[in-house]
């Protein structure tokens, strides 16, 4: 909770440790992603609160962009990490030394998937496992080509900047990976570009940069089919939709398939850097040889992030959280109504509210922001309001973040 304190009071005095200008330090050493960063220090985050170093209390809607499902530094998953760091940090890369971490966050992850998704690949990030994933099923297949879908997003390194699903992104830093084609998300005629040429097709089971859309059943299903026929994989990027986020568990649950590989990120190190690529120990064999270390990485799958992950996901499975879900979407929906909202799309607490245009999205966002409400807006969908909050959001603490929205707006 917030320690009694009203979201958006004090100011923010925008100075640091030594009296020394923290933003200017922020803007001048720490290289930028865009030309306005928000620019709000933190100084604690707990529950669902961030804290300025002035005091200043932020309901944070968005939860580190689904990183945070059990809200920032939730009590087992800090005793995890103490723990850990009490016996060992790094000890050598990837894959060669037995670490208890990985192994029981890996057979944890196993008996709550579905068999044939039993051997765990760890590795730093979302984007990483996608390029992990990538690699195995060319390794497997012995194709090239790519299936991706439009307004998809899986990462931005060089490999899965190839099949993110925006020119916008991609066009700047070509050449990129040939033998990808882009297709329509949720259109049966795009089926027909799965071929036996086709190594693997790469999916969001939502696609939340798009806004959160959410295709129908009925396409996941022929989508199966397709790559069954054809010989191809099919990757299923549960990399935000995971841990819960949905209301189950697994958003491919959903539908009634399973996929040959899964990635997973964000949520998955309970708020620490850790990402993963899930398929079926016989299938992730093939990494081993011809050549050996086919895919390899010196701190993926790092001690303390699987015992902060694993922790985070003990507490997910033991609390009645994802039960709340659906409940606690319909309140959103519910109050979330007002002349100058285009629509609400949602599959779970993955949320979209659309406007007219960025300019007025923006503007509503930031004086959500200065109002003590974190919220931000998606890649592909910049007029529409991303709210993302951590699972544990009560009732009471939705009416009053509607309620600031309503009123910022």
């Amino acid at each position: 909770m917030a320690d009694n304190k009203e979201i958006g009071s004090d100011n923010d005095t925008g100075t640091g440790a030594g009296g020394m200008d923290m933003r200017q330090l922020f803007l001048r050493h720490v290289a930028q992603t865009s030309p306005n960063p928000l620019a709000i220090e933190i100084a604690r985050a707990e529950g669902l609160y961030l804290y300025d170093p002035a005091g200043k209390v932020y309901m944070d809607l968005i939860g580190g962009i689904s990183v945070c499902n059990m809200g920032h530094r939730h009590p087992r998953v800090v005793e995890a990490i103490r723990e850990q760091a009490d016996r060992y940090l790094h000890v050598l890369v990837y894959g060669e030394l037995i670490q208890s971490p990985q192994v029981q966050y890996a057979r944890l992850l196993a008996e709550h998937l579905p068999v044939s998704l039993n051997s765990v690949y760890f590795t730093n990030s979302g984007a990483e496992a996608v390029e992990g994933a990538m690699k195995l099923a060319k390794r497997l297949t012995g194709r090239t080509e790519i299936v991706a879908f439009d307004q998809s997003y899986h990462g931005s390194t060089q490999g899965a900047l190839s099949i993110m699903g925006d020119e916008y992104w991609r066009n700047a830093y070509r050449p990129l990976l040939p033998g990808v084609w882009h297709m329509k998300y949720d259109a049966m005629e795009s089926l027909d570009r799965i071929t036996e040429n086709t190594a693997c097709v790469i999916a969001e089971t939502v696609q939340a940069e798009r806004g959160v859309y959410v295709p129908r059943t009925e396409w996941m299903k022929a989508l199966r089919r397709r790559c069954d026929e054809t010989g191809a994989l099919l990757i299923l990027d549960e990399i935000q939709a995971g841990f819960g986020r949905t209301g189950k568990l697994w958003g491919f649950e959903q539908y009634g398939i399973v996929p040959d590989v899964l990635l997973l990120g964000k949520a998955l190190g309970g708020g620490m850097p850790l990402g993963a690529f899930v398929a079926d120990r016989g299938k992730m064999w093939a990494l081993t040889g011809a050549p050996v270390l086919g895919h390899i990485t010196t701190f993926g799958g790092h001690p303390v992030s699987c015992a902060a992950g694993m922790a985070g996901l003990q507490v997910l499975l033991e609390e009645d959280w994802m039960k709340e879900v659906g409940e606690k979407e319909a309140l959103f929906r519910e109050l979330l109504v007002h002349p100058a909202i285009r629509a609400v799309r949602s599959c779970g607490l993955l949320m979209a509210v659309e406007f007219e245009s960025y300019a007025i999205n923006k503007a509503i966002i930031d004086r959500c922001i200065e109002k003590g409400l974190l919220t931000d807006w998606f890649l592909f969908a910049p007029h529409c309001m991303r709210i993302a909050p951590p699972l544990l959001i009560t009732e009471e603490e939705i009416r009053r973040a509607c309620g600031i929205i309503l009123a910022c707006i």
